[in-house]
């Protein structure tokens, strides 16, 4: 069953503030996984939006994932991302600006069995959804 969207936007309005002024001590894992906070031009607002999400360390690259938890609608983090893929992203005190791009073919793959590996649930948010979910690679800029 998909954790609900309400429930989703409730944990994450906890947990943006206090990642942001323990810099990550607090609310900076989910299980194995670490979290960064994403911070994206709203598609529709035009304001900037704050979002956690678990993500991967590849090199100076980060990768992360639209699952929204299985749920049938993909996060708007990852819509405002495909609108307008700069973005700016703190991990634990480090702040830095990024420019996301969808991963495909064989890096998606790759890059989606790594993150699973590493947090163990997008299999199963897959399963959950019969939409395709985003895998986003997020590069310096």
């Amino acid at each position: 069953m998909a954790i609900p969207a309400a429930a989703l936007r409730v944990g994450r309005k906890l947990n943006v503030p206090v990642y942001r002024v323990s810099r990550g001590r607090l609310f900076g894992r989910i299980g194995r996984a670490p979290v960064l906070l994403l911070t994206t031009m709203g598609r529709r607002s035009g304001k900037l939006r704050t979002a956690p999400v678990p993500y991967l360390a590849d090199g100076e690259r980060l990768v992360v994932i639209g699952s929204n938890a299985g749920n049938e609608r993909a996060p708007a983090w990852a819509l405002n991302l495909k609108a307008d893929p700069n973005a700016d992203v703190q991990v634990c005190g480090m702040r830095r600006k990024v420019r996301a791009r969808t991963a495909e073919a064989e890096e998606r793959d790759e890059l989606w069995r790594r993150m699973n590996d590493q947090y163990g649930g997008f299999d199963g948010y897959r399963a959950r959804t019969g939409r395709q979910i985003d895998v986003f690679v997020l590069e310096p800029r």
